[in-house]
């Protein structure tokens, strides 16, 4: 069967997929191929992680799947163990473990990583290099965690990158869509493991929502919106609260204000500026079944099954769909908002749902925030490419007076200048690109359209 995405959208070439068990199988494999993309969970609905296949027929095609100078790159079975370091504060695990599984190992040994994303499915580096991110006003994106790196390069050599060390070089490899190498080993910054309840509210007004637009993204530590844009409403709104060190309030189902975060202010209301609380488990998509997401309705529980929308044992979804999400400055949210609301009418029947998050600002040189906060706009749409070619247009000139920037592993159609031109830093990333892969074994169309131009 042909290579596919999650979502089947997307598929790769039929190059051979290597699965290396150590390092230095994987520097073998490098050092002797002429174009290497890594897969990962393949989450990724548009060629981000592709290698470009140009073929005018069968046999030209059989041809490249024989040729071992063409490879992909799976790390699921990379003998790379999970590390703990108690005096660094800090977890070394392989770029491949999902964030599911090493969450859970994490919890067992007492730490936490400051947010996750909404899927637990999704590998470590592969979220890491494409900027992918969770929400909270305070929390910059999962990249953002990051303290080293380890890397085999074009020439096969193994080689780390560490904030500490080499902190201009740092801040350009962390969100690198795959460009420097193979990431095989990750260093996360860790905090103490804290205990979370989760409340959901349903029918806040669109008007209340952009007039107290930060007070309602600040009143947990973690705030998920989730509109379908239609009746002036904002469908469903998800505080994540933080309610201390877990262990000290993971069995109390409402936590002293000592323990609680002075902004977490919105701990089980009846009311959230107007929403009701949610008397049941809901699902963002209002007429799906809410098996497989974490426990909402207060309900205490560890950092790694509340911060993710889903839980680690479910399927997240059919893959019925097709995802994009913009990012405009914090600054501009609210013109933002309503710009995308009127636009309602092109979006009945064709999306599932959209989640509005906030991201802190960073210093990394391709992140969506960087050098500002940020909110994410994410869209669900139903699956239908021919369709979305004719909408995303309409939505990202909508949104281009705001300084848009695309999610990179997301569906758009910005022009390539315009998505370099969102990133002061892209002249000193090409450098780098070219500095650690001289030939362009890691490059792909996709680098070559958005980074290269």
């Amino acid at each position: 069967m042909p290579l596919r995405n999650w979502s089947e959208n997307v598929q790769f070439s039929s190059a051979p997929v290597h699965a290396p068990e150590t390092i230095e199988e994987l520097q073998e494999i490098v050092g002797a191929s002429r174009k290497v993309r890594v897969l990962g969970a393949r989450h990724s609905f548009n060629d981000v992680a592709a290698i470009d296949e140009q073929v005018d027929d069968a046999s030209e095609a059989k041809g490249l799947a024989e040729d071992s100078s063409w490879a992909y790159i799976s790390l699921e079975q990379l003998n790379a163990p999970v590390e703990f370091s108690s005096e660094r504060g800090t977890v070394t695990c392989s770029g491949g473990i999902t964030y599911g599984e090493l969450c859970e190992r994490m919890h067992r040994h007492g730490v936490a990583l400051h947010n996750t994303a909404s899927l637990p499915h999704i590998t470590v580096a592969g979220a890491c290099a494409t900027g992918t991110h969770g929400s909270g006003d305070g929390n910059g994106n999962l990249s953002t965690a990051v303290v080293g790196l380890e890397l085999v390069t074009a020439d096969g050599e193994l080689r780390s990158i560490t904030l500490e060390e080499n902190r201009e070089t740092f801040e350009g490899a962390v969100v690198a869509l795959g460009g420097l190498g193979v990431v095989t080993r990750v260093t996360l910054a860790t905090e103490p493991a804290f205990a979370m309840q989760q409340y959901v509210y349903e029918d806040m007004a669109s008007s209340v929502l952009h007039e107290h637009f930060d007070g309602v993204m600040s009143s947990a530590y973690s705030v998920s919106l989730f509109p379908d844009w239609q009746d002036g409403t904002c469908n469903q709104v998800w505080l994540k609260h933080r309610t201390g060190l877990w262990g000290e309030t993971a069995t109390s189902e409402t936590p002293s204000p000592e323990t609680t975060p002075a902004k977490d202010t919105a701990m089980g209301q009846k009311e959230f500026y107007g929403a009701k609380a949610a008397r049941t488990e809901l699902h963002p998509v209002t007429n799906l079944s809410p098996e497989g997401l974490t426990p909402q309705m207060g309900v205490p529980g560890p950092w790694h099954d509340r911060l993710p929308h889903f839980s680690i044992d479910s399927t997240p979804a059919s893959g019925d769909e097709l995802q994009t999400e913009y990012f405009v400055p914090r600054a501009h949210a609210v013109p933002a908002l309503k710009a995308v609301e009127g636009l309602r009418d092109l979006f009945k029947s064709r999306l599932w749902i959209s989640e509005i998050r906030s991201v802190a600002a960073d210093r990394l040189w391709l992140s969506q925030s960087y050098g500002t906060p940020t909110i994410g706009i994410h869209f669900s749409w139903r699956k239908n490419w021919p369709v979305l070619q004719e909408i995303l247009p309409v939505v990202e000139e909508a949104l281009s007076p705001y300084e848009v920037r695309p999610h990179w592993g997301k569906l758009f159609t910005i022009p390539p200048a315009q998505v370099q031109a969102a990133y002061p830093k892209i002249g000193a990333f090409r450098e780098l690109l070219q500095s650690y892969d001289p030939d362009g074994k890691f490059r792909n169309g996709y680098l070559d359209r958005y980074i290269l131009g």
